[in-house]
């Protein structure tokens, strides 16, 4: 039986065993597996919700979103899932919907995706909206969501 719990909270509601298991799966997934070199505690965090998923033991899936006043859209970032090809991600992904729908006053979502993740955002309902760029190393597109 699947023991998950999906939980989206600020940054001052987390707990400091939970901000601890965020970042360490960040760490995980960002610098480890993918080999990114960045200052991933950029500040953002103080002003994201933050959701992810807990199987009792660890994060098994977390984003971050925050808004973007100037383009009247949520922007979600740090999108990641410890055990892939679960449907985990998906899940995720509505989690933070429905959550980011309570939070903020925008059904627009944005997010960076790195372009060999682009089919799995479009799958979920995400539109392509610039070509490709790089960040941090990685090819990148940026894609929107109108929530409804």
């Amino acid at each position: 039986m699947d023991q998950t719990i999906f939980t989206a909270k600020g940054f001052e509601a987390l707990t400091p065993q939970e901000l601890y298991e965020i970042l360490k799966a960040r760490s995980q997934v960002f610098m480890l597996e993918q080999n990114i070199r960045c200052l991933d505690m950029d500040g953002e965090d103080y002003r994201s919700l933050h959701v992810f998923a807990n199987d009792g033991k660890s994060i098994t899936a977390y984003l971050r979103a925050f808004l973007l006043p100037e383009e009247n859209a949520v922007k979600i970032g740090r999108v990641l899932t410890v055990d892939r090809r679960k449907g985990m991600g998906r899940r995720l992904i509505t989690e933070a919907e429905e959550a980011i729908k309570a939070a903020f006053h925008t059904r627009r979502i944005v997010v960076d995706a790195q372009l060999q993740a682009a089919p799995f955002y479009e799958k979920c309902g995400f539109t392509p909206i610039s070509s490709t760029f790089m960040e941090e190393g990685v090819p990148h597109v940026k894609m929107e969501k109108i929530l409804p």
